[in-house]
């Protein structure tokens, strides 16, 4: 099976990042002064792998479609890949052996009734559902006022939906908003790269992956890193207009949801006597208000006569 010129040279400049940034030693095989390659040559990497020299050069070429799930381990493990890097290896080769195969094109999944009363019921942190193309999908209040700056950005679609990714790369005012813009941009381009070997022909994901390409130097930059990542947890430090330093914890959970599409769970919180808390309270209450103004009015109760 022939693979598609575009999965050939993601694969090729994945593998070829990824054997770059391994040592000799740190393979365990003898150094020489006469390198004229960064990290570890094609033959040495074959060797790792147990496998032929002229085999792996096809592989990192880009012809992966037919190799065995044992020799992607056995690659994987000499590449030393992590497993976020593991798990995409193996999706570029899934995704190459449908290339031929007649599209079959991915249908948003609307986020169910369930999972937004779920949302509503979170009151103390902020919480929201992101899809593998980083669009805010659905959020309780909370998340509503902390990323108020996405909301109302101008990147947001015409259904006042954001998406995490355009907003990084293409408003200004993100670089202010994440303290730690350059990781968190970081990050974005890698969750992009993972989802584009999981769903190689979402055409919507493609056309934001140009769009970012296009207009963002910092997007180009990140995207030609060829970095992967699957969940992303961690500490988020925000500059928030209204409360202002926020440091905020925050964690990814698997939402399964009818489909294929990727959904994550996503919830911010701050930690327990820190100002963080106090400030994130102040937006809780602010988001409760919110909430209270905008349901309409309901008739009172009936006087009796």
């Amino acid at each position: 099976m022939d693979e598609q010129p575009g999965t050939r040279n993601e694969i090729r400049d994945f593998l070829t990042r990824r054997r770059a940034r391994i040592t000799p030693a740190q393979a365990g095989l003898p150094t020489s002064a006469r390198r004229r390659v960064p990290g570890l040559r094609r033959e040495e990497v074959a060797v790792l792998a147990g496998v032929s020299t002229e085999w792996y050069t096809r592989l990192e070429k880009g012809h992966i479609g037919g190799v065995s799930e044992d020799v992607l381990e056995a690659v994987a493990r000499a590449l030393r890949l992590d497993d976020d890097e593991r798990a995409y290896l193996f999706d570029l080769a899934r995704s190459s052996r449908r290339a031929n195969r007649t599209p079959s094109r991915r249908r948003d999944v609307e986020v169910p009734p369930r999972v937004q009363w779920m949302l509503d019921s979170i009151t103390t942190s902020a919480a929201f559902v992101r899809n593998g193309r980083t669009d805010i999908v659905a959020g309780n209040p909370l998340a509503r006022a902390l990323l108020a700056p996405m909301y109302d950005s101008a990147t947001a679609d015409k259904h006042g939906r954001p998406n995490i990714a355009r907003y990084v790369f293409l408003d200004p005012g993100a670089q202010d908003f994440f303290v730690d813009w350059d990781a968190g941009g970081a990050a974005t381009a890698a969750l992009l790269r993972a989802e584009a070997a999981r769903e190689p022909r979402d055409r919507a994901l493609r056309e934001l992956i140009g769009e970012l390409s296009t207009l963002s130097p910092e997007f180009r930059s990140q995207w030609a890193a060829h970095d992967v990542l699957m969940r992303h947890d961690g500490v988020k430090r925000l500059q928030h207009p209204d409360v202002g330093h926020l440091e905020l914890t925050f964690q990814s959970l698997d939402l399964p949801l009818p489909g294929r599409t990727v959904h994550d769970l996503i919830i911010y919180t701050a930690e327990p006597g820190t100002p963080s808390e106090d400030r994130l309270k102040l937006l809780t209450i602010w988001s409760a208000t919110q909430a209270r103004t905008a349901q309409p009015s309901q008739p009172g109760p009936l006087n009796s006569s």
